[in-house]
């Protein structure tokens, strides 16, 4: 399999990163540390190379119906500059994806994840009717991330763009660095920040990603790989495909009801997910925390009164709250917070209790 790698290659290595694969791209995992990497997010800034995500334009004057076929929230609610948070489901309710939404006018950015880009984009064609066409730009746009509590501060003396005045979910065309792009204040960490996108090329990479570490400088602002990232969004209670969802799981059982709007009209898995609705779930996703410092791996087993009931999906050590903690699924009469468990690690059952995510409060 031939591994992708995104404009900023050449700098993660010079930088000394550990490079994994991830969703078909050779991907930075860390640079000094997850756990140090993970606090200077938490403290200060950090900057992430998230351009494996996937980027699908959708135009043509049915571009709204066309999305609100294909997605469970209601993209009419979106005004220009706006961005939304959804699904796509098959028609059985399994998750094919979680996206972000954006609306650009008369048509939309749809950003998906890397790894499930080739499959998204040919189960969106099959459901293509009208005056709709399909664009992946994938390739063509690059991707930083600035997150923390000073990216404001960072990105305010590259921009005269008004950027403190965005509200959270919702983006902008301006001038960054002498570089135009969308940016978006997004991001999958739960800190103040924002998300950059701009064309794909490596000098243009370059110049961002310098003018950025420069102007971050006086906060300590440092590189941030995909280890990092997965253990600040998952102190956020944030879902991750392929493990917390996938299309095995629907959005009820998955606490994604919030996102799916089934009073819209007719979308793919509409009925699935009513009958789910109507019927109630046997199982639910949920948030645990370990009363150490043990680290809960995905497929460990979750028990209740000494019986199985369920897996650890995500897990990971929290720097923030010195515990491990975790998303699994477990019966729905295990799943209100407060409830204990034990997590099988290592041929010991450590206890756990049920915890409303986020598991920081911001």
């Amino acid at each position: 399999m031939h591994l992708k790698r995104t404009a900023f290659y050449d700098i993660h290595r010079t930088l000394g990163a550990k490079i994994v694969e991830f969703g078909g791209y050779e991907m930075p995992v860390q640079y000094t540390g997850i756990i140090d990497e993970h606090r200077r997010v938490r403290e200060s800034v950090g900057i992430f190379d998230v351009s494996h995500m996937g980027e699908v334009e959708v135009c043509g004057k049915d571009a709204l119906a066309f999305v609100q076929k294909i997605t469970t929230n209601d993209a009419s609610k979106l005004s220009e500059g706006g961005v939304q948070y959804s699904a796509m489901c098959y028609a059985d309710g399994g998750i094919v994806d979680d996206l972000l939404v954006y609306r650009m006018g008369d048509r939309f950015m749809l950003v998906i994840n890397a790894a499930n880009t080739e499959k998204d984009i040919a189960w969106m064609k099959q459901h293509v009717a009208g005056d709709v066409q399909l664009y992946d730009r994938s390739d063509d746009l690059s991707l930083l991330a600035v997150q923390g509590p000073k990216a404001l501060l960072t990105l305010s003396t590259l921009t005269g763009a008004d950027i403190g005045a965005l509200p959270y979910y919702h983006f902008l065309r301006g001038n960054l660095a002498g570089v135009d792009m969308i940016i978006s204040r997004t991001g999958y960490t739960g800190e103040l920040g924002f998300e950059l996108y701009f064309p794909s090329d490596a000098a243009t990479g370059t110049r961002i990603w310098d003018a950025v570490m420069e102007a971050g400088a006086p906060f300590g602002i440092g590189p941030v790989g995909l280890g990092a990232r997965d253990t600040l969004r998952l102190e956020m209670g944030f879902c991750l495909y392929g493990h917390d969802i996938d299309q095995s799981t629907n959005p009820i059982e998955a606490g994604l009801g919030w996102i799916t709007k089934t009073d819209k009209g007719e979308f793919v898995g509409r009925a699935s997910i009513m009958k789910a609705k109507q019927e109630g779930v046997t199982r639910k996703l949920v948030g645990f925390a370990l009363n150490d410092r043990a680290f809960p791996r995905q497929g460990y087993r979750i028990n209740a009164g000494g019986s199985p009931t369920g897996s650890v999906t995500s897990g990971t050590f929290s720097p923030v709250l010195d515990r491990g903690i975790g998303m699994g699924y477990v019966a729905l009469a295990h799943s209100k917070p407060g409830a204990t468990l034990t997590v099988s690690i290592r041929s010991r059952e450590v206890p756990a209790e049920v915890v409303q995510p986020p598991f920081i409060r911001k």
